[in-house]
């Protein structure tokens, strides 16, 4: 026998569950069950596409079922299942530890506050752990398919956990996973057989394998005139695929039930499409949309929640080739009835029904979301405060789908309150406006006060914010919103919507200047040149169209890029400030070398861009403002 500790997040975990979820309990059942329909569908694939576990069948591995035997007198239950199984390591693995970075940052999250945290932790996925709400002690056993050994796992869920190989009468003689649950006091309400059919009905009817409780029943004997209890079996779930059914025979509450089924969420989904289609190609889908992004969705390991069936097969889950990675918030099952049996990760990338189902079913997602835009805006702007950033993630690689994604997106605006979007913008334009426009940077405090918005305030032109960080990413591949351009305001070329009869004459006016400036800062900018965007500000910089900006760069510097080429801004000034107008008297003198540098730095500060060497930026602010004192 050998003694283990569970991994740090494990204990952490086991310790939310057991102290802030008792007002969830029942669902125990729920994730167990579904870790047992989990193993049977992995165990039917292998039979069907793996000669040396097909051989097993009848000898080695049995009918698919789950089996639930509850004695009331001693209050266990004992759930099994003859699935895939584990063997010794797969038990470490799968019951000791957590191999998702994502659970520090859910772990990260947590306030203290049980009614908050367990919603957290519905988005999670308690798994297997939640038992412990129910249990002091808990044994697995469980032999994998084509194995010659049996393994237990013994744990109270405080300490660690045991593991021993097992022989003679608690030896498994075929693949499979027996759970033996030693209910607690705070457990005890379970060794009830009504209770365990009506939790099983509620969350596990539609699991697609027989379930079978065993327990004692009491009926009266006319004989005897008394109650006899007898032991009895019964199947008590309806061991159907629930997305074959109609439509038209399903409720919510059943929609509902099988999403908590097949995720782990105890929160109802905010939305699902079921869909079946005839013809050429024959499939159903059944996608959901939780009302709660993943907390681990923006974790480079992040699983997506489709699962793959042939013909009710299952085949696998978690492929990136099922839908795209910016819908992977999306949870469901995709059923073909033309895929092979045998189809693997490597066929599905260039397997042609597959690219039509996805095709098809990526055209479905985002035409129901925008039907539900469209018809219940404020069913939508929940969906938008979750998932508006994977659909910004879309516009960078779906073309196909980039207008209907442009629909959908939603944006923070210098005109209005709340969310908008490009329809309702569009309509917003002013008679003289040529383009829509947005500007991008790092906070949206910053942006809406940054001076490259004064002129189009000062004209009433509205400007979206795009405070993202993937924003610049993004839309700097988006130049159009059906027939009106998309323009962003940091970028140079901009201006040429500005341009007035008096542009060349300012210009001209305040080449001195320019020209001094110019040669002050060298190669730190690529021109010095009148601003046309500017109305309070007295400087601002902007990039080239086909250039990141300052800040992009930046950015991209942190995340490893360090190779990048020298960009270098071009500074803007407003012939009209003040400033200017007092250097421009004197555009010779020395002073116009510190108030050159100082206009640079400030517009690098307002674009979020951090100085290269901020203490240089002092000595020079410290010299200007002794003169002026």
């Amino acid at each position: 026998m050998s003694k283990q500790q569970f991994q740090t997040e494990v204990s952490q975990l086991l310790q939310l569950i057991v102290h802030s979820l008792y007002s969830h309990p029942e669902i125990f059942l729920r994730e167990i069950i579904s870790n047992s329909s989990d193993a049977l569908d992995k165990l039917r694939y292998l039979t069907l596409t793996e000669e040396r576990i097909k051989a097993l069948v009848g000898k080695g591995i049995d009918p698919p079922r789950i089996d639930l035997d509850l004695d009331e007198s001693s209050k266990t239950l004992t759930i099994s299942d003859t699935g895939i199984g584990m063997n010794e390591e797969d038990l470490v693995s799968h019951l000791g530890t957590i191999a998702r970075s994502g659970t520090k940052n859910f772990l990260a999250q947590l306030s203290g506050d049980a009614r908050k945290d367990s919603n957290l932790i519905g988005q999670f996925g308690v798994g297997f752990y939640s038992v412990f709400m129910v249990a002091d002690k808990v044994e697995v056993t469980s032999r994998k398919a084509g194995d010659a050994k049996t393994y237990k796992w013994t744990s109270d869920g405080k300490t660690g956990f045991d593991i021993e190989e097992v022989s003679g009468v608690d030896e498994l003689k075929s693949a499979g996973t027996r759970v033996l649950i030693h209910f607690n006091d705070a457990g005890a309400q379970y060794a009830n057989g009504w209770r365990l059919q009506e939790i099983i009905k509620k969350y596990s009817n539609h699991i697609a394998f027989p379930i079978f409780l065993t327990h004692d029943k009491s009926e009266w004997n006319d004989e005897k005139k008394e109650s006899i209890k007898t032991r009895t079996m019964e199947q008590v779930n309806a061991a159907s695929a629930m997305w074959q059914r109609p439509k038209s025979e399903l409720k919510d509450d059943d929609y509902k039930e099988f999403y908590k089924s097949i995720t782990g969420d105890w929160e109802d989904p905010l939305l699902w499409f079921h869909t079946r289609a005839e013809g050429t190609l024959e499939y159903t889908t059944l996608f959901y949309i939780p009302a709660k992004a993943p907390l681990d969705l923006y974790q480079a390991d992040y699983k997506g929640g489709v699962k793959l069936y042939v013909k009710r097969v299952f085949i696998m889950e978690d492929s990136r080739d099922l839908l795209p990675q910016y819908l992977r918030f999306v949870r469901g099952i995709i059923d073909s009835e033309d895929l092979p049996l045998n189809v693997s990760r490597e066929i599905l990338q260039q397997n042609k029904v597959l690219t039509s189902i996805k095709t098809a079913s990526v055209k479905k997602i985002l035409s129901e979301l925008k039907n539900i835009a469209a018809s219940d805006p404020e069913k939508y702007a929940t969906f938008i405060a979750e998932y508006n950033r994977p659909l910004k993630e879309g516009l960078y690689g779906d073309f196909a789908n980039r207008e209907t994604l442009l629909d959908l997106i939603r944006f923070k605006s210098s005109k209005v309150d709340g969310l908008t979007s490009l329809a309702e913008a569009k309509e917003r334009m002013q008679p003289e406006q040529k383009a829509l426009y947005y500007i991008t940077g790092a906070s949206e405090s910053m942006l809406r006060n940054s001076p490259l918005l004064e002129i189009y305030r000062k004209k009433d032109i509205e400007v979206l914010i795009l405070d993202d960080e993937i924003d610049e990413i993004v839309f700097s591949s988006v130049s159009k919103f059906g027939d009106v351009d998309l323009k962003a305001v940091n970028k140079s070329a901009t201006s040429e919507d500005l341009k007035d009869e008096s542009t060349p004459e300012k210009a001209e006016e305040l080449k001195p200047l320019l020209d001094k400036i110019k040669a002050t800062l060298g190669d730190a900018v690529k021109d010095v040149r009148v601003s046309l965007r500017l109305a309070d500000s007295p400087s601002v910089i902007v990039s080239d169209e086909d250039e990141p900006s300052a800040r992009m760069r930046q950015m991209m510097q942190a995340m490893g890029q360090k190779n990048m080429p020298e960009l270098k801004p071009t500074l803007e000034i407003n012939p009209d400030h003040e400033i200017i107008k007092k250097l421009l008297a004197n555009p010779t003198s020395s002073r116009v070398d510190d108030a050159a540098w100082l206009l640079f730095d400030q517009a690098l500060l307002l674009e979020g861009v951090a100085l290269k060497d901020p203490t240089v930026f002092v000595q020079r602010l410290n010299r200007v403002l002794n003169r002026s004192i």
